[in-house]
């Protein structure tokens, strides 16, 4: 009896691969700043709600997720990690029940550079879109309006719907 042969692996085709790729490789070179000034551990992705503590003040998990528009489970994850890290420690909040999140001393000496850094990085990106013929920030509001037309769950679920392997 011949043996059925196994499906193509679809994820040699993919539009996000490219996407996360290239994020990486920028998150690289960031990160790649940091090692040369000699800011150890710090992941490009902290930096904005470092600064945004910075800015504002100590914050419960709760009003920093809101801030930066992350939902509490996912900042609880990376407030970990940089607690991990060194760069934010937890202290009681007003009410005495409540715990908010604060910079350490070692995260508000670097703050001042982290800031010059973001001011970089975003004119860098604006160096870029001028480079090319559709920017970046004009594909994602694009996207947003296509989305708004139609969500992503009710495009992919429409497909599924076809695909008799989703059965």
């Amino acid at each position: 009896m011949a043996t059925k042969d196994p499906a193509p692996d679809p994820t040699h085709h993919s539009r996000w691969r490219p996407l996360r790729l290239l994020q990486a490789s920028m998150d690289a070179e960031i990160a790649r700043v940091y090692a040369e000034r000699e800011i150890d551990g710090l992941k490009p992705s902290y930096v904005m709600e470092l600064l945004r503590l910075h800015a504002e003040g100590p914050m419960t998990i709760t009003e920093l997720a809101a801030s930066v528009e992350r939902t509490h489970s996912a900042l609880s994850q990376k407030v970990a990690a940089m607690r991990a890290a060194g760069w934010v420690r937890t202290v009681t909040g007003d009410d005495g029940r409540s715990k908010k999140v604060t910079l350490t001393d070692e995260a508000r000496s670097v703050a001042g550079r982290l800031a010059a850094e973001w001011r970089a990085t975003e004119a860098a990106l604006a160096e870029i879109e001028a480079e090319i013929p559709y920017p970046l920030s004009q594909v994602v509001t694009d996207i947003e309006r296509a989305l708004d037309r139609k969500s992503f769950h009710d495009r992919i679920t429409e497909k599924l719907a076809a695909d008799p392997a989703w059965e």
